[in-house]
């Protein structure tokens, strides 16, 4: 599975180990990511998501539903349906 988050994009960086002597090599910064399973309660459905944590503290303020909302209405696809009852 990618280390992707699924609704922000985050994606693993490349950058350099410096070390004293000021020698660089490569590496790769990887983002914080978190498997989380969701209810949506206006939508009476489960939702498995591999998400950033700067994602779950913005769901946690927002609400998982008006997220992703926020998120279709700019047209980031999330791969999460939203079927409104």
């Amino acid at each position: 599975m990618a280390r992707i988050c699924q609704l922000t994009g985050k994606r693993p960086i490349a950058g350099n180990n410096v070390s004293h002597s000021k020698m660089r090599t490569k590496r790769r910064f990887l983002p914080n990511l978190v498997t989380k399973k969701m209810y949506i309660p206006e939508t009476d459905q489960w939702v498995n998501l591999k998400i950033s944590a700067k994602a779950l503290r913005d769901i946690n303020k927002l609400g998982i539903f008006a997220y992703l909302k926020k998120l279709e209405r700019k047209g980031v696809h999330t791969g999460v349906k939203l079927n409104i009852k």
